[in-house]
């Protein structure tokens, strides 16, 4: 656990928290673009999805700590709305994906059809429908690298516990045991869960890559809810009160489970009509350009 500083650039204190976060969005990015790469995704959509997942990102961040600072001033009104608190992941997440959704049907049904500008004009052989497959393999890497920031932050840990996993990974006081957690072994919970993240983007890059899979969107809203809801037993670290003995992420989780069985129907009945597959398309291209040139006479 290191949640000081390790150095300060220009008086400003940089932590492992903050470099984890930055490492875990680039990587992100980095997996998006040789993704889309990868699929033949034409350069119009891969640039459509990463400067509109560059502004979801920094909302998500927005509405991760709005959820946060919501959560805090229900369980104590008196210490008013301090909006630059701590943070949680499911509400950045709820945030994130509803502002990308939101830009990104703005951008195609009412800037593309209305504007004169050429660059937003360009030809797109892909769509949203086309990212999503593999998208929840993006987020489950930058969530993956935020959780091991937790660990050195002391937040997000677990329960008290002499088992020997058991870890000094909290910090500061709580106010549910009433005592400062500092030299405390507690369950690590952001390793337990960043082990957990690495195994399900894994699954879900083989489903993707390998098997052509196109419900990763799913399985992801399903695995991480039932994962988190479960996790939620295990950690003690103060995050306010939501509905009687449900915590605000549990409440989320759920939530998170009823949207992911809900998608299996919404791709296969409706989103998987609109999928253009670039891949396929510049497979055809190509076998086509072959044939014409066997075709050829040959010039003596």
């Amino acid at each position: 656990m290191h949640p000081e500083p390790i150095f300060k650039i220009f008086g400003q204190g940089v932590y492992l928290y903050g470099i984890c976060m930055a490492l875990g969005i680039i990587s992100c990015f980095v997996f998006l673009y040789f993704t889309m790469l990868k699929k033949k995704f034409s350069e119009a959509s891969s640039d459509a999805v990463l400067f509109i997942g560059i502004f979801g990102t920094g909302f998500g961040i927005f509405s991760a700590m709005l959820f946060q600072a919501t959560y805090n001033y229900i369980a104590n009104p008196k210490a008013g709305f301090d909006l630059g608190g701590s943070m949680t992941f499911i509400g950045g997440l709820i945030g994130g994906v509803l502002s990308f959704v939101g830009v990104w049907n703005l951008y195609m049904f009412v800037i593309r059809p209305r504007t004169n500008i050429g660059w937003l004009k360009r030809e797109m052989n892909a769509g949203l429908t086309d990212a999503l497959p593999f998208i929840p393999v993006a987020i489950t890497i930058a969530h993956a690298f935020g959780r091991f920031g937790c660990f050195w932050a002391g937040c997000c840990y677990g329960k008290p516990t002499d088992a020997w996993f058991g870890l000094k990974c909290a910090d500061g006081w709580n106010e549910t045991l009433n005592m400062v957690m500092d030299d405390v072994n507690v369950i690590p919970v952001q390793l337990f869960e960043m082990l957990f993240l690495i195994a399900l983007g894994a699954v879900m890059a083989l489903l993707y890559f390998k098997f052509k899979f196109n419900y990763n969107f799913a399985v992801y809203a399903i695995a991480y809810g039932v994962w988190r809801f479960c996790i939620e037993y295990a950690r003690i670290d103060d995050r306010g009160s939501f509905i009687g003995s449900v915590t605000p992420s549990q409440f989320w989780s759920i939530i998170m489970v009823i949207v992911g069985i809900g998608y299996v129907f919404i791709q296969k009945y409706f989103f998987s009509k609109f999928m253009k597959h670039p891949e396929l398309a510049a497979q055809v291209v190509k076998e086509t350009e072959e044939e014409e040139r066997e075709e050829e006479p040959e010039v003596e």
